[in-house]
C-alpha cells in the first residue's frame, strides 16, 4: 500500500474556547497546530489542513488549506471528504486524519492504523483507547480512510449523515487500540490548555 496522505482537521467552531482556531493557540512557544504537524509529517507522504473561512490565517504553515465541500459545518466527516478529494487528485489511495487540537497523539498513529487495516479491501480504521466505562473509546477524528469510498461518503453527507461511527460501521470499519488513555487528549477549554502546558 502507498503511504497515506495526512489531513489535519481544523474545521470545528471552537465554541468552548470562545470561538476562533484552537490550533493557533500557543503551547510551549509554538502553536498547537505546529505540534500536530510535527507529529504527523514524518508518518505520511504529504500533509494538508482542512479548515473553513479565510485560509490566509494559516499562511505561515505553508500547507494546502482544504475547505469543506458540504455547506453548513457538517462536522468531521466533511473534512474527511475534503481530504479524500484532495488525495484522489494527487493519486493517493488513503488518508489519515488527525485533529488540530490534539497535540500529543501517538508517533506510531499511522503504522498502527495500517496494521489494523490488513486484509481490508477498503482500509477504514478509527483510533481507540481503553475506557473504564465503555471498554474502548473511539476517536473519530483520528482514522485511516480509503479514497475509493469518497463518493459513498459524499452521498451520505448530502443525505444528512453526520455521525462518523454510523458511516464507518456500514463499511465494516475497524479499530486500532492505543494503550495510553491520554494519547488523544484534546484542548477544548482554557483548563485543557493549562493541562497541556503541564503535559508538555
Amino acid at each position: 500500500m502507498k503511504q497515506p496522505f495526512g489531513v489535519i482537521l481544523a474545521g470545528g467552531q471552537a465554541t468552548r474556547m470562545g470561538g476562533g482556531d484552537k490550533g493557533l493557540l500557543q503551547l510551549g512557544g509554538q502553536s498547537v497546530l505546529d505540534h500536530v504537524i510535527e507529529r504527523l509529517t514524518p508518518q505520511v507522504a504529504r500533509v494538508a489542513l482542512n479548515a473553513n473561512g479565510d485560509a490566509a490565517r494559516f499562511a505561515g504553515l505553508k500547507l494546502p488549506v482544504l475547505p469543506d465541500s458540504i455547506d453548513g459545518f457538517a462536522g468531521p466527516l466533511a473534512g474527511v471528504l475534503a481530504g479524500l478529494d484532495w488525495a484522489a487528485a494527487h493519486g493517493a489511495d488513503t488518508i489519515v486524519t488527525a485533529a488540530a487540537d490534539t497535540p500529543f497523539f501517538p508517533g506510531d498513529l499511522v503504522p498502527q492504523l495500517l496494521l489494523a487495516s490488513e486484509g481490508m479491501t477498503h482500509p477504514l480504521v478509527l483510533a481507540a483507547t481503553p475506557d473504564a466505562k465503555r471498554g474502548t473509546a473511539r476517536h473519530p477524528t483520528f482514522g485511516l480512510w480509503p479514497v475509493a469510498l469518497r463518493d459513498d461518503l459524499r452521498a451520505a453527507l448530502q443525505g444528512g449523515l453526520r455521525k462518523v461511527v454510523m458511516w464507518t460501521q456500514t463499511h465494516d470499519g475497524r479499530e486500532a487500540l492505543f494503550p495510553d488513555e491520554d494519547a488523544f487528549f484534546n484542548i477544548n477549554t482554557p483548563e485543557d490548555l493549562a493541562r497541556a502546558q503541564e503535559m508538555l
